[in-house]
């Protein structure tokens, strides 16, 4: 099991650790709710260094990964990200990424931690244009600083505006004494904040600068429970979870990353599929009655049919309620339906709702 930079620091703050996806992580520390409104009220540190990191360059680097990635990335301008996926040749999802462009003929692709392997072999196997591929994942520590407060709180350790840096565009330069750290805003809690990209041996004095200048706005470390139940709210696929190798983007709800106004794998089944409509459709929902959805429970119609599955579910810390997501089919997909997750052996009444999750 391999380790993060960071792993003595999470052991010294008690954190409870767990493997994922081949690495020793923090779980969580004081408790998966306390964390969890603490980025939603103020400011939390996310140690999430296991993410994978790709670097793609060469003359050909935009034209082959307009090949392999379901968004369009013609649209973007240097500095910017885009969320896209990568789908495969079965109608399903090879992984669900962030994208990073630094211009045309260098990029970064940031890949799901339990996914390198399997995705740096199906990019290298579709590689017809030439581009240099490198996976320097090993190489890199990530700090997701999330929360209201994160740029009050971080400003003084750069010298970027943190300001000017928009939603899904980024940074190089000057962070915490260190230069040439990217410092990227996408998010993936809905609470505002930014990523830091830095090298493994900068990771622990960064750290330690975070939470001194973080201090007087009340910053925790934060846990991946927190982190889980912060994307649900949000309604953010998770790769294993929402979307795999069997969920097409068009299914997921993904539509909006999936254009079509370029060639790229299986894009041809995927344009029909969106013209025709799915047979299944992922959904958000909430409990109406008492009750804590889980991954795969059964979700059953108002006639006592069995219509799909959670493939996300938890009881909501900002809201106090069981939320989730699932497939079910796509004539009971609208919102408004009411649906019945069995839970223990008792069918708990729920509502599909629009994302993300409200009070």
């Amino acid at each position: 099991m391999k380790n993060t930079a960071l792993n003595d620091i999470h052991i010294s703050l008690g954190a409870k650790m767990v493997e994922f996806a081949g690495y020793n992580m923090p779980i969580q520390y004081e408790g998966v709710k306390a964390e969890h409104l603490s980025v939603r009220n103020s400011l939390g540190v996310f140690d999430v260094s296991h993410m994978g990191e790709f670097f793609i360059s060469g003359e050909k680097s935009t034209e082959f990964l307009q090949s392999i990635l379901s968004n369009d990335i013609s649209i973007l301008v240097n500095d910017q990200a885009q969320y896209t996926c990568m789908p495969n040749d079965e109608n399903g999802i090879v992984d669900d990424l962030i994208l990073y462009k630094f211009n045309d003929e260098k990029y970064m692709l940031v890949v799901n931690a339990s996914n390198i392997e399997k995705d740096l072999n199906w990019i290298n196997s579709k590689n017809k244009y030439g581009v240099s591929i490198k996976d320097e994942s090993e190489k890199y520590s990530l700090l997701a600083i999330q929360g209201p407060e994160a740029i009050n709180a971080m400003q003084s350790l750069t010298n970027i505006d943190l300001n000017s840096i928009a939603f899904y565009h980024f940074k190089k330069g000057l962070f915490a004494g260190f230069d040439d750290v990217i410092i990227s805003a996408t998010g993936y809690t809905g609470s505002g904040g930014f990523e830091i990209y830095c090298k493994n041996d900068q990771a622990i004095e960064i750290w330690n600068k975070v939470f001194d200048k973080g201090a007087e706005y009340n910053v925790k470390p934060i846990g991946l429970a927190a982190r889980d139940t912060l994307r649900l709210e949000m309604g953010y696929c998770l790769y294993g979870n929402d979307i795999n190798e069997n969920t097409s983007p068009i299914e997921a709800g993904l539509g909006w990353i999936t254009k079509f106004t370029k060639e790229f794998t299986n894009s041809q089944y995927l344009k029909v599929e969106k013209e025709t409509g799915p047979k299944r459709k992922l959904i958000a929902f909430e409990t109406i009655e008492r009750g804590i959805p889980r991954k795969d429970y059964e979700i059953y119609s108002n006639e006592n049919t069995k219509i799909g599955f959670v493939t996300s579910g938890t009881m909501s810390p900002s809201f106090n309620k069981g939320i989730g997501l699932g497939y079910v089919s796509s004539d009971y997909s609208q919102k408004g339906e009411f649906i019945f997750v069995k839970i223990r052996e008792k069918f708990i009444k729920s509502k599909i709702v629009k994302l993300p999750f409200k009070a």
